[in-house]
Parts: structure tokens; sequence; C-alpha cells
């Protein structure tokens, strides 16, 4: 450690807010550089090339073949999917010298698909499966939490090549149950989930999110087995219900009721004969929306019960690949129409304007909702009868407690942090590149795809939030930067050179050792040995006149003295147990 380039520091940065950060930074893994982009130093750059290898080793377990592509990429094979426009503002867009367009690549669809195209061409080609671990680049709104969302990171991406969609299922097991493998070898709790493809495109898609409470991703499960990230989520529609003999709706006055809480308050003192509560309300929530390469905005109403929020991250997964905004005032002012407060279906289908609704809101259903004019209330508004919307939208918040869709018990919620995501991609890139094999029959053979990827700089963070203590790291062992950390204890030269002959003992034996042999008080060198997380310490000090070092385990906290004639090759055994 006296020449290691390592400087662990006592506070935490001013900026970290998860643990993962502040100790990743205070043991001297990684350095901030610019928001969202970081240094990775000697002991950060271990424990992420272990990661790496234990993905790398998996993927070519299950006959995945390893290239690499570059990170500086044309503008023309992005045009040609539409997503130099439908990525919006997370894309690195760049000129070279002569004007041409460049972006720095944030995931590679594209030019996997033009490489197989361009070296492949018979059905005796395929299956194929591919894969790179390299830099990618997002212009993330919100780089936060260190490197568990940056603007640069290390990511593991491969794509399936198929003849047909039954090569496709098999190709998508394939890299599921490596992933598990991978994720299981690491020691990451970690659940499935069923989760939405983006601006990836595609169907079946899963994510893997590992279980933490600082996770940005909140994922749903019910008693059943039945998980899904709440972006995913399907709402059970109730059957229709009859509109034969259902009262008139009816215009009432309704001062000073903008809000769902004002307009139950008052319902319930109006003397109607009934009981209203939120869950009776229609709310009309106004967006706008506009698809990749359009200029224009288009208005966009949404009704959901009015017991629950709108969620943005679900209207937009709904909506996707378009760019969502709820309304300003300037909107408001340009349509006059759109009576803040009291917004109703009535003049949204008068003036044209799109109108989805949540999945509950089946004909039959009656509702309080706006009458399109100031302080005014419409009540007994029936769907299918006296409003007829354009369809229906998954936006409403998702609540503990709500059935899941599958049946299988109530939802409760949880918080994660996204480290897989595989979906089958179907034929959205091959039929923008036109990827065919040419079959037995001298026809062509439109090629499926299949997309699978890993936050490896990310796994680092995961491990980092799931492995440590009010002390610091622990890292699993899998991972760690050194099998055994040992501590000189003492400033005699017999302490000295015990130590470093036991060191240099478990080095010849293959063991990764790292010697705390500065010129520092035993209180700062076992305050750094905790920090740093190597799973083992060994503690050579006055225990050495009597023939024994203490053993350490990290995690337990459990110390054990062993005669140091013994030491190695108990400390093989730790190793080896794991």
């Amino acid at each position: 450690m006296s020449s290691l380039f390592l400087r662990t520091l006592r506070e935490d940065p001013a900026d970290a807010e998860v643990p993962s950060h502040k100790l990743l930074v205070r043991a001297g893994y990684v350095r901030r550089v610019a928001p969202g982009i970081y240094d990775w130093l000697p002991l950060g750059l271990k424990v992420l090339r272990a990661v790496e290898n234990i993905v790398r080793e998996e993927m070519d377990a299950m006959g995945a073949q390893e290239i690499l592509l570059p990170a500086l990429l044309p503008r023309e094979p992005y045009e040609q999917t539409n997503r130099w426009t439908e990525y919006g503002p997370n894309l690195f867009r760049l000129k070279d010298r002569k004007g041409a367009d460049y972006l720095l690549g944030p995931t590679h669809e594209e030019l996997f698909t033009q490489l197989v195209k361009s070296e492949y061409s018979s059905y005796k080609d395929y299956p194929i499966s591919l894969y790179q671990i390299q830099t990618k680049y997002r212009d993330e709104a919100r780089p936060r939490a260190g490197i568990l969302r940056g603007r640069e990171f290390l990511m593991k991406d491969s794509y399936s090549f198929d003849l047909d969609d039954e090569g496709l299922d098999r190709s998508y097991q394939a890299h599921r149950d490596a992933y598990v493998r991978i994720f299981d070898r690491l020691g990451i709790d970690y659940v499935i989930v069923s989760a939405t493809s983006g601006a990836m495109g595609g169907s079946a898609s899963e994510e893997f999110l590992a279980v933490a409470e600082t996770g940005e991703d909140t994922y749903v499960r019910s008693p059943g087995g039945y998980a899904a990230n709440v972006e995913a989520v399907t709402t059970p529609a109730p059957p229709p219900r009859p509109i034969e003999d259902l009262p008139e709706a009816q215009v009432h006055h309704t001062p000073n009721t903008p809000t769902i809480e004002s307009l139950v308050d008052f319902l319930n003192k109006a003397g109607l004969g009934r009981t209203f509560t939120a869950a009776d309300t229609l709310k009309n929530v106004m967006l706008k929306t506009r698809e990749p390469g359009e200029q224009e905005w288009r208005l966009l109403g949404v009704g959901v019960p009015g017991d629950r929020e709108v969620d943005m991250k679900r209207v937009e997964a709904s909506l996707a690949p378009a760019e969502v905004a709820l309304l300003d005032d300037a909107d408001f002012a340009r349509h006059p129409f759109l009576v803040k407060g009291y917004i109703g279906p009535g003049a949204l289908a008068a003036n044209g304007v799109r109108y989805l609704v949540d999945p509950r809101i089946v004909t039959g259903t009656a509702w309080v909702t706006g009458a399109d004019k100031v302080d005014h209330h419409v009540v007994d508004l029936v769907a299918g009868r006296d409003f007829h919307p354009d369809g229906t939208i998954e936006a409403a918040e998702v609540r503990p407690g709500d059935p899941a869709p599958d049946g299988s018990g109530p939802l409760e919620a949880a918080r994660g942090i996204e480290i897989g995501h595989v979906f089958k991609l179907g034929r959205k890139y091959s039929d923008a590149f036109g990827l065919d094999a040419l079959g037995p029959d001298a026809k062509p053979i439109r090629i499926t795809m299949g997309s699978y990827g890993i936050g490896v700089s990310r796994l680092v963070a995961v491990l980092a939030e799931q492995n440590h203590d009010e002390h610091g790291l622990i890292w699993p062992r899998a991972v760690s930067p050194f099998d055994v950390h040992v501590v000189i204890a003492g400033k005699t030269d017999e302490i000295k050179q015990g130590a470093e002959r036991l060191a240099a003992e478990l080095d010849e034996s293959g063991v990764k050792v790292l010697l705390d042999d500065r010129n520092a008080s035993p209180g700062v060198k076992f305050a750094d040995a905790e920090l740093i997380g190597v799973p083992t310490i060994v503690v050579v000090g006055r225990g050495l006149a009597n023939g024994v070092v203490e053993v350490k385990d990290r995690r337990s906290g459990e110390r054990v003295e062993v005669p140091v004639v013994e030491a190695t090759a108990h400390l093989r055994d730790v190793i080896r147990a794991g």
C-alpha cells in the first residue's frame, strides 16, 4: 500500500446520495471528473475487470462470440431506423471537421445488424449470437448516484440472429439462463420482472433488478409470483355494465372546486342523496405529445379515476417513442376551451382532441367530472352513453394492494436497480436493413433478433450497495480486488519481516495480497482495511511473538488466531470456501 495509487477519504463527497457513491469515492475506487463521468483507479478497475470477466465467461459458455465495435458512429444507420431523432436529447451528437454527423453509441443494434448482413447470406450461417463489452454514452438529464447512473459507462450488449421465432425463443432463453448464472456468481440479490422495451422496440421483455432501497426503478410483485416494472403493469378491466335505466347526466354548480378533494367535499354537502368518494370522480389530465421528427405538438387528454395520480413514467412507456409533456399556462391560453380544473370529455370531443382513459373506465360506469365551465361539474356521466373515449392507456399509478394482472394476489411495491435487460426485438432492425438469409428453397428468410444488455460498470455500484456496513465495503470474494488484506500492526522489524514473509508465501501460492506496509498507526490501517472491503483481513502484530496471526472475516466480523506456519494453508482454504 505504500506504493499503491490510493488515497482514502474520511468524509463523504458532498454530492453523494447513496452508499455506493459515498464508499467507492471514500475508499479510492473512483473519482469524479464531471457529472456522470468517473475515473477508475487501480482498486476500482480490479473490481470492474473481475465483474467483466464473469460476464465474459458465461457469455462464452453459452456459445456467444465476442466482437468489438466502435463507439464513434455515423449518423446514417441511425437515420435508417429513425433513432437519430427517436433517442431525443439522450444522444451525444457531434460533427467531424467536414461537417458530417456522428454520435457516441448509446446502444448498437444498427451496427450489429449491418455487420451480420455484410458477412452472412445463407440459412446455413444461422443461428448466431454476438456480444461486446464496450463503453456507451448517454446524455442523462440527471446523472446521479456516482456510477449507478452515468453518462459514460461500460456495458455488455449482445444480439441473437435466428431464422424463425422458435429459434429466437431458444436464443432468448439461453441468454436469460446465462444472466441467471452471472448474477448468481456475483452473489447479487435480484428479481426478474416483466418490462417494456422502450426506444429499443420489440415484444417480450424482462428486466433483472437488483433489490435496493436506493433504486430508481419501482417494481411490484404478488404472493403468487407475478413481478413487473410499474411501466409494464397492465390494469385488469372490469366487464362492461348495462347502461339502461342509469340516471341521466346532470350539470351542477360546484363553486370553488378545482381539485378532486374540494369537489368531493362539496358533493357530500350538497344533499344529492348519496356519498361520493374520489374514486367516483373522473380526473382529466391534459398532455401534449410529439412524434419523433415532428415539430408540432398535439393535445392529448388522459382520464383516470380521481383517487389515482397519473404516473408520467407509465404514460411515457405507453406512448413511446413519442415525446410527452404536461400543458403549461401558455398552452391553456392558446386553447380556451380547456377550462383548468373543470375539463370534461365533452370539450375534448367537440374540439377533436384525442382522449384516452384508464382501462377501469368501461362502458356503463358513471362518473363525476368537469362540465367544461368554471365552477361546474357533471354528475352521472356514463361511459359508452355520454362520452366515447378513443381508447385506453396505462397511465394511472400502480398502488400496493392492486390486484395482479394474472390474478395471483394483491401487489406490493419494492425498489430496485436495473442490472440487465433481455428482450425480443423481432424483425424491427432486420426489416430496416433488409437482413435476409437465402433459404434451402432459394427464397429469402427475414432474420429475427433478440437484444440483451448488462450494465457492467453499474454492477460494481450495485455490489457496493448490497455489500457494505457502517465501516465500509465488503466485497464478495468473486470480485474483490484482492483475496487477503495483510495489515502490519506494529513497528518492530520482526513484525514487519513476518508480515512480508507471509505476504510473499501467499503470493507464491496464487493468492492476491494487499500488504499495508505504510508508516501509519494501526488504527488508520484497520479503518482503511474495513473501508476498502477485502473479505479477509490478516493482522500481523504482537501475537507474532507467540507464533500466531489474527484472521478476520470482514462480513461476519469473526476473528480467529492461526499459527503463522499454518496461515497460508488456512487462508487458501478460506478462499476456496468462498
